[in-house]
């Protein structure tokens, strides 16, 4: 399921567009500033940014100034109320907008708009197939293990968990974070969860299970896959 994160501040117009998309089958994130913006796609890797131009505080353009600034090739797309000139749209695709979107749009421009767009982009929350790190390889399709040419057995929430932090591989995750993702708000346990879970992935993964390689404790913040 591709993700699409909507930063708009006229609540009406932002919950309308999260229904048509959900109703597309998108997974949609909504932020109504730009407060947080950067963060949430570090965090969330969306597939696609609906920013618009005029939010309150710094602006649609300053905002993707930052993400391109930060190394985030997420595609994004701008939305606006004002008529664009010519310089504007230059300096937009100068800092790395991919389009925009003049409002008021109609439904069926934008979902065009979007599928063009994400076409040209593979979803950067997809894990890769397979990964291989020492003599570990992984096969995220057929969820198999190898450890120097032999099977290991891991549960399915250590398998799960393996794949998040491969897919988040280099970021530090919170054990919340990860209670989110692997574990799901429907079956919340405890912190402590995880690091049972992490300690099982240590023993079964690394050579060196109480001095790790890859899969780090990072003091009072979570955890980080190298």
């Amino acid at each position: 399921m591709r993700t699409i994160l909507i930063v708009e501040d006229d609540k009406i117009f932002r919950e309308g567009l999260v229904i048509t998309l959900q109703r597309e089958g998108y997974r949609v994130l909504s932020l109504e500033n730009a407060d947080s913006v950067v963060q949430t796609v570090q965090a969330e890797q969306p597939s696609l940014v609906l920013l618009d131009v005029m939010l309150p505080g710094n602006d649609g353009f300053e905002i993707c100034r930052r993400l391109r600034w930060e190394g985030l090739d997420v595609p994004v797309v701008m939305m606006t109320a004002r008529k664009m000139e010519e310089i504007d749209r230059v300096v937009g695709l100068e800092i790395g907008a991919d389009d925009y979107l003049l409002k008021p749009f109609g439904m069926r421009e934008l979902l065009a708009r979007i599928s063009a767009r994400l076409r040209r982009y593979p979803d950067p929350a997809a894990p890769p197939e397979t990964y291989a790190f020492d003599d570990v390889h992984v096969d995220f399709s057929h969820r198999t293990v190898m450890r120097a040419g032999r099977p290991v057995k891991l549960t399915v929430k250590e398998f799960d968990l393996l794949q998040f932090l491969v897919r988040r591989r280099g970021q530090i995750v919170s054990r919340e974070d990860l209670l989110d993702h692997v574990w799901g708000y429907e079956n919340y346990p405890t912190t402590r969860t995880v690091d049972m879970h992490i300690l099982a992935l240590r023993r079964k993964l690394e050579s060196d299970s109480a001095n790790p390689k890859h899969i780090l404790t990072v003091h009072r913040e979570g955890y980080r896959f190298i």
